[in-house]
């Protein structure tokens, strides 16, 4: 099988989110099985009316421009032909995509799959009753795939749909999706939910999903999962199909993260999560044996940042995390998970093995710090580094670059093109500098220092996917390197 992102103009799942007419959280209903051919009889059609006015279709444009041949620049040709000749010229063309959102907020508001809108030049937002909006994104996060667009409509309040608890969602619950499968126009498809805390789908870097078999097609993304109460369990995102086609297997992103999101988005426009301060590894079969577990689950804590969230709570190493405020954590993306849906400042229980028992540690949320500040910089001068953009390496930045939290130094962000650095790869965005001309790398400054020191020879050590490399430039004569760890 093949994982299929519900991408504009591929495949989309929505769920329908149904909005809640009862006021009852779905916790306190109980669930039961039909006892009379009345309840069988039983339509959906009343909470697909509540609901389905809420969930758009968005349709974007991007202009994509033809690459040039490079034979229609050969000498040769342009003898016989001359520079005038337009056959196999750049052109421009316009490539168009389709998807879902939901209106969560009546002024305008609206959460979408980030695939959805990415790239596109022309975001048009199309409401149940046909009409049609330009939309702005407010905020697009790669790393959830989700994005929040907002449409101008003034005084008027357009109907929402209500956010669900989606902590509280059970397997064998009836979902609704909603949403504009090839570009039929607005479709309603039913089904239950087949799993939950999915995350080894590789679909996002936060993922914990809600599995179901409600059909879901291309044109769905960013629609809604709609639970029996009407309120949004989630945003339907990835498929699994061999053909682009629905096969029963569906993934949402739980309401409770797009919330986060959200939050993030009516609040500064900027998403900074908050973090624990551990570099960890999920328990497997084989480290649960050697803990003393009986099953795989968990996070060993490998280190904890000092002055961070868990070492001021007194996580060491070798604790390993069970449980964060009453929630199993299976794994170290479902910690990840749990950890982005909250706020900073959050006080949160964790339950820690630590020794042989285990313990309750109160951790107080904090956002990770940018120290040192990242000082980026595009490296100038006579030296073999010209044109090379590198920053200062820390918690927040590393969060964002998706790299070891703890990782700390100067890391390689772009390298200039038609210089000597991308002509001959002495670096490559990614790499981490150690030491340049014998002076130890901690900060953008000490390149500067040491590259001032040296015209002849250059000597650097850099890190690259784990390994240490050293290298060695001689200008205009030889470039050669090897590794060294």
């Amino acid at each position: 099988m093949k994982l299929v992102q519900l991408l504009k103009g591929t495949v989309t799942a929505l769920a329908v989110v149904i909005c809640s007419v009862t006021g009852f959280a779905q916790a306190d209903i109980e669930r039961t099985l039909p006892t009379s051919q009345g309840q069988v009889q039983l339509s959906y059609a009343p909470l697909v009316a509540e609901s389905a006015p809420a969930v758009v279709n968005i349709y974007t444009t991007k202009v994509v421009r033809s690459r040039r041949s490079a034979m229609f620049d050969d000498p040769l040709f342009k003898r016989f032909f001359g520079d005038s000749f337009s056959f196999g010229s750049p052109k421009d063309r316009v490539q168009g995509s389709l998807g879902s959102g939901v209106i969560v907020r009546p002024n305008g508001v609206i959460v979408t799959n980030n695939h959805v809108i990415e790239g596109a030049d022309e975001i048009r937002v199309v409401l149940a009753d046909r009409r049609e909006f330009d939309a702005e994104v407010v905020l697009a996060d790669p790393r959830t795939d989700l994005a929040i667009l907002r449409i101008k409509v003034g005084d008027e309040l357009l109907p929402i749909l209500n956010f669900a608890d989606s902590d509280t969602v059970l397997v064998g619950d009836i979902v609704l999706a909603i949403g504009n499968p090839f570009g039929v126009g607005q479709t309603v498809t039913s089904g239950i939910v087949s799993a939950t805390a999915r995350t080894q789908q590789g679909i996002s870097d936060f993922g914990f999903f809600i599995q179901t078999d409600a059909a879901v097609n291309p044109g769905n993304s960013g629609g809604a999962l709609v639970g029996m109460l009407g309120n949004l369990l989630g945003i339907n995102t990835a498929i699994y199909s061999r053909t682009g086609a629905s096969n029963g297997i569906g993934f949402a992103i739980p309401a409770n993260m797009v919330k986060s999101v959200l939050r993030a988005a009516l609040n500064e426009g900027q998403l900074t999560r908050p973090w624990l301060g551990v570099r960890g590894q999920s328990v497997t079969t084989e480290l649960a044996a050697g803990l003393g577990l009986d099953r795989a689950g968990g996070v060993l804590v490998d280190g904890t940042y000092t002055g961070g969230p868990a070492s001021l709570a007194g996580l060491m190493p070798g604790d390993v995390i069970m449980a964060i405020d009453g929630k199993e954590v299976l794994d170290k993306a479902a910690l990840n998970f749990r950890i982005a849906t909250l706020e900073e400042g959050t006080k949160v229980p964790l339950a820690v093995l630590s020794e042989g028992v285990i313990q309750e540690r109160i951790v107080t949320l904090s956002l990770p710090p940018e120290d040192p500040a990242r000082n980026e910089q595009t490296l100038d001068g006579r030296h073999p580094f010209q044109g090379v953009t590198v920053a200062n390496l820390s918690p927040r930045f590393n969060e964002e670059l998706q790299v070891d939290p703890f990782l700390r130094g100067v890391v390689v962000l772009k390298v200039g093109a038609r210089t000597a650095a991308a002509r001959y790869q002495f670096l490559v965005p990614g790499d981490v500098l150690v030491a340049v001309n014998g002076v130890r790398v901690e900060y953008v400054r000490d390149i500067e220092t040491a590259l001032t020191e040296n015209d002849e020879k250059y000597v650097y050590q850099f890190r690259r996917r784990g390994r240490i490399r050293e290298c060695q430039i001689i200008p205009n004569r030889s470039f050669r390197c090897s590794d060294i760890q």
